[in-house]
């Protein structure tokens, strides 16, 4: 008999999205893992993630210059006493015109330390997020034997994603279909090992390939236990 300090453990979702071949056609159907897409959305984990991901994105090169940096003022501007004036020391003060800045911003990281665990339940949760609405597409095998943007463009327009925000996942290595893609403004591209939950919650509709869902299925089954802990932590 569970007590009141036991936190009940959701279930996981079952989705589904649709199978198209490399011209975008419907062919079918694929159940998603539950174990990556079915999980319900923690915002409080993807807003830290997220939150963490953009912050570690700046470059922290502003610097301003101190009263010890900036050029001048060494000589004492006046007598100390007998001007009834108040006493200073240098005219590069903070409070000189020309004088350092008090307080100003120095080269930093800002950098924030996320656990892995956090990192990859986020993703699942963002993914999740798209299965829930229907966002996801899975490609059969893209296996273009030349790259044409022309191709890519037909693709998107029978898949019916014309004009929106599409995250495609790709193998880096897969010549012809990084190139058939990579001059469609609408298109992003992202290597199927950098996928990350700003990318996903960013776009409309996210695209896989057979192959690469396969491998990431794999994977999660290594990692379910994890994710599942921190993704029913506020959920």
């Amino acid at each position: 008999m569970a007590t009141v300090f036991e936190k009940p453990i959701r279930e996981l979702a079952h989705y589904s999205a649709p199978l198209l071949n490399q011209a975008g056609e419907r062919i079918g159907q694929i159940d998603l893992e539950p174990t990556i897409f079915g999980y319900v959305p923690n915002v409080s984990l993807l807003h830290q993630v997220v939150t963490a991901q953009l912050a570690a994105a700046r470059r922290g090169t502003q610097s301003t210059k101190t009263r010890a940096e900036v050029r001048g003022g060494g000589r004492k501007p006046y007598s100390q006493k007998g001007t009834g004036r108040a006493r200073q020391g240098s005219t590069r003060a903070p409070h000189w015109v020309g004088g350092g800045v008090a307080l100003g911003p120095k080269p930093r990281s800002y950098e924030q330390r996320t656990p892995k665990k956090m990192k990859r339940a986020a993703l699942y949760h963002a993914l999740s997020d798209r299965a829930e609405s229907a966002a996801i597409l899975i490609v059969d095998a893209f296996g273009y034997e030349a790259p044409k943007t022309k191709t890519g463009l037909a693709f998107l327009a029978t898949a019916g994603v014309v004009g929106k925000r599409v995250l495609l996942v790709v193998d880096p290595f897969d010549y012809n279909l990084v190139r058939t893609f990579s001059n469609i403004p609408s298109v992003f591209l992202i290597d199927e090992a950098e996928l990350n939950p700003y990318d996903v919650l960013c776009s409309d509709v996210v695209i896989f390939d057979r192959a690469t869902l396969l491998g990431a299925d794999e994977e999660a089954a290594e990692d379910t236990d994890d994710a599942a802990l921190v993704g029913e932590s506020e959920a």
